[in-house]
């Protein structure tokens, strides 16, 4: 029985499965994904019908794309009942759609649907909205964290970064929340996270991008704390840039032992 752990997929479906058969996956064993399951990508809606089903010894956790998602949702709910529209209707999600695009223009910049995901799920896959809604139920239940014991440490599997409490930190970046450092942090979860006699995996920086912290070439980063006895782990490996960063690519994790895994 192994622990693997995955990140950032962001609808690149073909790969997840590569993955999937390159460790070997099976039921005795436990998959961890640490969020960002769509947008950028190809498959979304390979991706999210899969993450909709995932058998029970798989565990999908929250990041910022699906927080997103869920959001944008809920934006077109308020819309699709004010305006009396049927859910279950094709015809009717497009018009929802369209006009809660036009509203959101009215911002600036409009932050609705900004990878487009939502727009072809709905154009070029004829989801309805009342799809739309039951994938944004998945979501709400899916938790931010996952606590495990690996060895002599304890394990938390987060998106972006974990921290035990915000009150007395000190972050380069303001968090309304707790959820939003698990979400959103990215140099403030190396500075400022961790846990002591721990280890800390995470996605959510690729490690493509030179100009961020955890840059390593494409590869997984990793980084030790001695002053906490604290293992850190950035897996994001840029799978979402694949089709224009040639060190891009999806990487895994097994637990018991660190091992890495690219496809």
């Amino acid at each position: 029985m192994s622990n693997y752990v995955m990140s950032d997929i962001h609808g690149h479906y073909n790969e997840f499965l590569q993955m999937l058969e390159k460790i070997q996956f099976h039921a005795h064993d436990t998959l961890i994904c640490a969020g960002d399951y769509i947008d950028k990508g190809p498959k979304n809606f390979e991706m999210m019908n899969w993450i909709a089903q995932a058998p029970e010894n798989v565990v999908c956790l929250r990041g910022n794309h699906e927080e997103e998602f869920a959001y944008h949702i809920d934006r077109m709910k308020y819309i699709c009942n004010t305006l009396g529209l049927n859910k279950n209707l094709l015809e009717d999600t497009i018009l929802l759609y369209q006009t809660v695009t036009e509203l959101e223009k009215q911002d600036t910049p409009s932050f609705f649907d900004h990878c487009g995901t939502i727009g072809k799920l709905i154009t070029e896959k004829s989801v309805t909205f009342a799809k739309l809604c039951n994938w944004a139920d998945t979501i709400r239940r899916m938790p931010y964290i996952y606590r495990t014991k690996v060895k002599d440490r304890t394990c938390i599997v987060v998106h972006a970064g974990y921290i035990d409490n915000l009150e007395n930190a000190v972050t380069e970046e303001r968090y309304e929340s707790i959820e939003e450092f698990y979400l959103y942090a990215r140099d403030d979860a190396y500075m400022c996270g961790g846990i002591p006699h721990g280890m800390i995996i995470a996605g959510h920086t690729p490690t493509t991008a030179d100009e961020e912290f955890p840059y390593n070439d494409g590869n997984v980063y990793r980084m030790y704390d001695e002053e906490l006895d604290c293992i850190f782990y950035d897996i994001d490996c840029g799978c979402a840039m694949r089709e224009i960063k040639k060190n891009a690519k999806l990487a895994c994790i097994r637990l018991e032992d660190e091992k890495i895994f690219y496809v």
